[in-house]
């Protein structure tokens, strides 16, 4: 093999995940499996697609070893085959967001800049829930909760917020977030909160965000 027909290839390898990552509806699989394993059937209603091309995007996937799939009884189960699949998502869209305009005024439109949290608003974010200052509210489904979340963070899904307020205290900030940036039900909840209330924010991380800078995350 020539020097250049090696060249070639391994830069047809990376290629894989370029053509792996090419479609909106396989970042978005991506992401939903940055939370925690999930069937196609969940996937598929959860990317708002028919399980039969939910399947055909998960092949590509798979393809290029950025998921594994395991059978549980009638049903396969995915997930994403290493932490660093979640990071190649977050890093990707942070690319996208710093050189396409479009998507950085829709993303200044959607969070006010003291929701986007950088090394140290989140270490701060941290100690406050640690002490108690505010209130950490994850509005996931609790399958994704339990998966891994935020410290200190609690489980009240965005199904169950309304008739769950009573266990918020009223006199400190609630601080809601999601699956990540492109997730709408943090939005969602603080609307939620606001109109009976509370002192409410969304932050635009999630758990990848949270993963890809470095810091723990808590199981439970």
């Amino acid at each position: 093999m020539t020097s250049r027909q090696t060249k070639d290839l391994l830069y047809e390898q990376v290629a894989h995940i370029g053509k792996a990552v090419s479609s909106p509806k396989r970042l978005e699989l991506l992401e939903l499996l940055a939370q925690g394993e999930k069937t196609v059937d969940a996937l598929a209603a959860e990317a708002d697609i028919d399980i039969k091309l939910a399947s055909a995007h998960l092949k590509v996937l798979k393809a290029a070893r950025l998921v594994e799939a395991q059978r549980d009884g009638r049903f396969i189960a995915y997930r994403l085959s290493g932490e660093d699949v979640s990071a190649l998502w977050v890093n990707l869209r942070t690319v996208a967001e710093e050189h396409l305009v479009e998507l950085k005024v829709e993303m200044e439109r959607i969070f006010a800049a003291p929701e986007k949290l950088d090394a140290e608003t989140r270490r701060s974010l941290m100690e406050k829930a640690r002490r108690g200052d505010v209130v950490v509210i994850d509005v996931r489904p609790s399958a994704e909760y339990a998966s891994g979340h935020l410290p200190f963070a609690r489980s009240l899904p965005l199904s169950e917020l309304k008739q769950r307020l009573a266990e918020l205290p009223a006199d400190r900030d609630i601080v809601a977030y999601c699956r990540g940036p492109f997730c709408m039900m943090s939005a969602e909840a603080v609307s939620l909160l606001k109109a009976h209330g509370y002192r409410a924010q969304k932050i635009a991380d999630g758990i990848p965000e949270w993963q890809a800078a470095g810091l723990p995350l808590a199981e439970s």
